[in-house]
């Protein structure tokens, strides 16, 4: 009988020492890391329609996991938003076809399981006056596992706007 208990009780310090490592493996990564995670899980192809044009977004890591690639087509136009990790928050640099390329960061992220992140304005680069049309913000809401929001916010000549996308899975 004191063998099985002490069975029992090697098997319970054995199970409660793999739960502590693998909560402290992820303890250990800093919120910003756990958030890009989350965007990653995006990676795949996803689509929607906006005026009657049909729209793909097509999500792949990069840069050996560092960088995640959205490809957005409607149409004849192709548009690319990286989005990376830098400190305590996450970038998105979007290569508009506009010509010019805003880089838009979150606040520090405290809580990486949300399930929206939201860029603001912090440069913009590609710009030929300062009134031309150019992306001031972006969020991205993950609904469900199959469906993405996308709200993007713009400036042109003083005026402002904004554009919503909706997206499923396609795989």
């Amino acid at each position: 009988m004191i063998k099985n208990y002490r069975i029992v009780m090697l098997g319970v310090v054995i199970a409660l020492a793999l739960i502590g490592t693998s909560r402290t493996q992820s303890a250990g990564k800093p919120n910003s890391v756990l958030a890009f995670e989350r965007l990653a899980s995006l990676a795949g192809e996803w689509k929607g329609t906006q005026d009657g044009t049909e729209i793909t977004l097509t999500y792949n890591l990069t840069a050996d996991g560092s960088a995640l690639m959205e490809e957005f087509r409607a149409g004849r136009t192709v548009m690319v938003t990286m989005f990376t990790v830098d400190g305590d928050h996450l970038i998105a640099t979007h290569y508009c076809s506009a010509g010019n390329q805003p880089q838009m960061i979150t606040g520090p992220i405290t809580d990486p399981s949300l399930s929206s992140f939201a860029f603001n304005l912090s440069r913009v680069t590609g710009m030929k006056t300062p009134g031309d049309w150019h992306n001031t913000g972006l969020t991205v809401i993950m609904d469900d596992k199959q469906h993405l929001t996308q709200v993007w916010t713009y400036e042109s000549d003083g005026k402002k706007g904004t554009n919503t996308f909706r997206f499923t899975r396609a795989r």
